[in-house]
This record gives C-alpha cells, structure tokens and sequence, in this order.
C-alpha cells in the first residue's frame, strides 16, 4: 500500500515534516572544523587551521585526526590550570579533556574577541591556536589583549596574528 503526502501529513507525518525542516536548518548552519593532526612518529602536532575568523553565534568543532596521539582543546583561562587569561573576560571557558583519535569536541563563541587556546599535553611543542570571534579591527585590537603569563617560548612563536587572521580569514600552519 502507497500512502499520498495528504494522508502522511494527516496521519500526524506533520510533526515529522517539520524536524526534517529543522534539521536542514541545522546543516546550513554547520560547525567550522579544526582538526587536530600530527606526524606517524609524533615529531611534529599542530591544529590546522591555526587561526580562523569566525562570526558570534557560530560554532567550531576540533576533532582528532591523529591516529598516535591523543590531544585536547583548552581555552587560555585561569580556570584551566590557572593558565593566563587569553579570551574576553565574559566568555564562557572550556576543556575537551583529552580526545582520543577521531573524537570531537564543540564549542560555541557568542562574546567577540581574541580566544587562544592550546593542547594540554603538546603546548611546549607548540601546538596552540586562535579564533577571532567578529571584526577585531573595529574595536581596535591590534594584538592579543592580556598577559603572555608563563607560557613556553614555542607557544607563543606558534600564535598567528591577529592582523594576519584578519586579512586571510584562516592561518594554516606551514
């Protein structure tokens, strides 16, 4: 027996034909991807991209693309570790814990500003990134506001800037 799209809407498909609606919704506005990715024998790790322009309200998901090693995605926030503070003030902090390969973590930046953010077991190694959330030249930010604090000299010869962010939208690690 064939149904007729009247006698699926009238049997209450209704309900169904609106979440598939929402649920097209939902994919045009999908997460922006930062994969975490290293080399087979663990020499070199990074997040590509490691810097990226985003707009409030969008959403970035990291996920492990590195079958030998397992990373996070932790926000620059005294709440980490007592790290220094590398994120606007009002914005919520975060910490995947540690992801194992082909895990995912979420995000979603609502306050404009500079967030940095780094791996917990791969800072040293340089292994950090950065997402302008808005149109940072608007509000004067010529670099990341707030103190460097302690951390490793490779970190922070690994950030891209933030003029270079705003002028290519994406920074890939070369």
């Amino acid at each position: 027996m064939t149904l007729t799209r009247r006698e699926i809407l009238s049997a209450g498909g209704g309900l169904a034909a609106a979440l598939s609606l929402s649920t097209v919704a939902v994919l045009a506005g999908e997460a922006i991807e930062i994969r975490m990715q290293g080399r087979d024998d663990g020499s070199h790790v990074w997040f590509d991209p490691i810097g990226i322009l985003i707009k409030p309200g969008q959403t970035i998901r990291w996920t492990n693309l590195n079958p030998g090693n397992s990373h996070t995605t932790t926000a620059y926030n005294p709440t980490n570790f007592e790290r220094p503070l590398r994120m606007p003030k009002a914005a919520k902090s975060w910490d995947s814990d540690y992801l194992l390969p082909n895990e995912s973590f979420s995000v979603t930046f609502i306050e404009q500003g500079v967030y940095d953010y780094y791996c917990i077991p791969h800072e040293h190694a340089g292994m950090v990134g950065r997402i302008i959330v808005s149109e940072p030249e608007a509000h004067g930010w010529a670099e990341m506001v707030g103190a460097n604090g302690d951390l490793p000299e490779e970190a922070l010869k690994a950030f891209p800037t933030v003029e270079d962010i705003m002028t290519r939208r994406v920074v890939r690690r070369a």
